[in-house]
């Protein structure tokens, strides 16, 4: 194709749209033609054309699915995001952010891995290309793209032919038929088999070749008298002959272990009528002029499949004793069967009574959808109308290899990493979605690709309870906790016993305690134990058990500042590395780190919780000193904290990268950093990792010297980010 080429075709696009279309923005249609060629003015395909005559043959074919001109242009531009220097911002600025939209959407189609998907994954590939999607055009682009795309396989690799064969037969030609887009899965079933089956396809071709003059003959000798009848019965119809396309027969041989010449609808007419009431009257002349096969007669308009296909399909016995099957339907039939977008789509087809309700309310508009666009001239309206949400109740997501994943809308990276194996659950410690680091609780959307980031040492925390969705996830982490918080409140609740009776100068046998445990109902002294660790039986209830005159008032501020006193000493606690991470929480509302004097306090089902002695719930949390713990610091070298960190300055050129720069000469890693400017200044919050309390006063020291910074300093709270 040349420059000559490209304005015929051009022309002819915008000819096109001006035909069916009542609404056409021509001078942005023209102003895409440009924008496409120029940015792919550089770029050769691999047969040697210019890249723009891809893009501008998918726009062609789009005006032959009669689709409006955003779509038209969508398909003009689809490949400069992916291909080119060219941003989405650019294309938004340019053209808006509808055709933005579309573009976005095929080029994150196109971004999706099949070659690792196994092929009974293919069905969930597909939902999950259409749950991507908030605009049916998107897939309607990609159609146009892959279709344009097959027809040019020739000039790559066999091996890569086959690869891109494979995913259109399992993948989009199978979405076509869904859709209702007969004529599109066709052409691409045909394209694949000869890619995929070319051998069983140069036999069809020839053994049709063969055939068509024949076969052209025999159906002007069985329309003759079927065009005669409908004359005299003043029903104005057309009537076409038809083969059936390659892979269609291919499938009938293998599949029925029939010949060739057995494939009833191998030769068939279609005959199109204005009236449904005549479908049925023109069905009865053919029966009257030739013999019907009883057991081939179906009734689609009665009851039309699933994907909203109409038509009557009769095998008749004609001329000279061969088989010929007969449709019938009307001229809306036909388009909403072969031209256009689908009228229907059903996600599963007779298995679920209720979800095919629900999808038939989703999807009851698509039938008027080529009505409408040549009856409206509002594009907005016609945008409105073409919005979707596919699939309100399920996620699809991905590794970074490509296999694919179904999970409950709402599933976190958690979720994910169990669905993975059970392991990877067990020992995640964090997530990258889409490239970036994301909290374990966010929540995953369809198309996401998600890495999880392991650690050997990490365990499940028993917070993930409170957001994961899945019944694996949800069921392996209990199993866990049953299976090790026993033996960890056991060690708790022995230390915790041990220590206070040291401090109270109280010695108790072994068998001394096996009678303390029977008196709160235990046989078992590890049984007692595990409660007090779970804090389900206090220390305070043990000494009036066994030394009432040892027994300390819970208001007494003498016990209080004791209390206080030597846990800021914290000379003899418990460690809080000491035991495994599930009996050990450091607060969220202070976040304490080594070098923070701190307090415990045990919590029923979550072990001792580590609060900073200035936390503000302290005071709350000291209503109760039963529940109050000894606690110390012993930490790994290497161990890092989460900290939150809030500052105001002055809004001014480099002033965010300043505050990087100085944080970064402290060797300290940034998590999360979130900005807003207002007026003159900027509020900053920043989320990092540091060891101890000196690491964590020298960011802060170094932040407060940045130039422009009015005020710095360590939340005591949960920020919002």
């Amino acid at each position: 194709m040349d420059e000559s080429d490209f304005r015929k075709i051009e022309r002819l696009i915008v000819r096109r749209l001006k035909r069916y279309s009542y609404y056409v923005d021509e001078p942005l249609l023209k102003k895409a033609f440009v924008f496409a060629e120029e940015s792919h003015k550089d770029q050769l395909r691999k047969s040697g054309e210019p890249y723009y005559s891809h893009p501008l043959l998918v726009a062609k074919l789009l005006t032959e699915f009669k689709m409006d001109y955003n779509t038209v242009v969508g398909g003009l531009l689809h490949d400069v995001v992916e291909d080119t220097g060219v941003t989405l911002a650019e294309v938004a600025d340019e053209f808006g952010d509808e055709i933005a939209l579309l573009v976005d959407g095929v080029t994150k189609i196109s971004e999706l891995k099949f070659e690792s998907i196994e092929m009974r994954k293919a069905e969930n590939f597909r939902k999950m290309i259409l749950s991507m999607v908030k605009d049916i055009r998107v897939i309607l682009i990609k159609f146009a793209d892959r279709l344009h795309n097959m027809t040019t396989l020739g000039h790559l690799a066999e091996s890569k032919q086959r690869r891109i064969a494979s995913e259109t037969r399992e993948v989009y030609a199978p979405l076509a038929h869904r859709l209702g887009m007969a004529k599109v899965k066709a052409e691409l079933e045909d394209l694949c088999m000869k890619i995929l089956e070319p051998e069983a396809y140069q036999e069809l071709v020839k053994k049709l070749d063969e055939k068509k003059q024949d076969r052209e003959s025999y159906i002007q000798e069985f329309t003759e008298p079927l065009s005669k009848a409908l004359k005299e019965a003043s029903i104005r119809a057309r009537m076409t002959g038809r083969s059936k396309h390659f892979y269609s027969i291919y499938q009938k041989l293998k599949t029925r272990s029939k010949a060739f010449e057995e494939i009833y609808d191998l030769i068939g007419i279609r005959i199109l009528v204005k009236k449904v009431e005549e479908c049925y009257y023109v069905l009865g002349l053919v029966h009257n002029l030739f013999t019907p096969v009883q057991e081939r007669f179906k009734d689609y308009v009665a009851t039309p499949k699933s994907n909203m296909y109409q038509s009557l399909h009769t095998t008749v016995v004609g001329p000279r004793g061969r088989m010929v099957e007969v449709q019938i339907r009307t001229d809306e039939m036909h388009r909403t069967a072969e031209e256009g977008i689908a009228a229907h789509w059903r996600y599963k087809q007779g298995k679920d009574g209720a979800r095919d309700e629900e999808i038939d309310k989703h999807f009851a508009w698509l039938r008027q959808i080529l009505e409408w666009q040549q009856e409206t001239n509002d594009p907005n309206e016609f945008l409105e109308n073409l919005r979707i949400d596919l699939f309100q109740d399920e996620v699809f997501v991905f590794t970074p290899q490509g296999d694919l994943f179904k999970l409950p809308l709402g599933s976190t990276p958690v979720d994910f990493a169990f669905s993975v194996h059970t392991d990877v659950g067990m020992h995640c410690i964090g997530a990258k979605v889409n490239g970036k680091i994301v909290p374990l609780d966010y929540k995953l959307q369809s198309g996401d690709s998600v890495e999880i980031i392991t650690s050997a040492s990490q365990k499940p925390n028993p917070e993930w309870l409170t957001f994961i969705c899945t019944s694996k996830a949800r069921s392996r982490i209990r199993k866990w906790q049953r299976d090790s918080f026993y033996e960890q409140s056991q060690k708790l609740g022995e230390e915790i016993l041990h220590k206070q009776f040291k401090r109270r100068h109280i010695k108790k046998s072994g068998e001394e305690l096996k009678e303390i445990a029977h008196t709160f109902g235990h046989n078992d002294l590890g049984q007692f134990y595990a409660e007090i660790g779970r804090g389900e039986i206090s220390i305070q209830s043990i000494l009036r058990k066994i030394s009432p005159q040892e027994e300390e008032t819970p208001g007494d501020d003498s016990f209080l500042k004791k209390f206080i006193s030597r846990a800021r000493g914290a000379a003899n606690g418990v460690r809080v590395q000491g035991l495994d991470n599930l009996l050990i929480n450091f607060a969220k509302c202070c976040q304490p780190v080594p070098g923070d004097n701190i307090l415990g306090f045990i919590s029923r089902g979550r072990g001792v919780i580590v609060h900073r002695a200035n936390c503000k719930n302290i005071e709350k949390l000291l209503e109760t000193p039963e529940k109050c713990i000894n606690v110390e610091w012993d930490v790994e070298k290497d161990k890092h904290f989460i900290v939150r960190i809030h500052l105001i300055g002055e809004d001014r050129k480099d002033f965010l990268r300043d505050i990087t720069e100085k944080i970064s000469l402290t060797r300290t890693n940034i998590v999360s950093l979130n900005t807003k400017t207002q007026d003159t200044l900027v509020t900053t919050n920043l989320i990092i990792e540091v060891r101890n309390l000196q690491h964590l006063n020298k960011v802060i020291h170094n932040i407060g010297k940045v130039n422009g910074v009015i005020g710095v300093e360590r939340l005591n709270g949960t920020a919002n980010f």
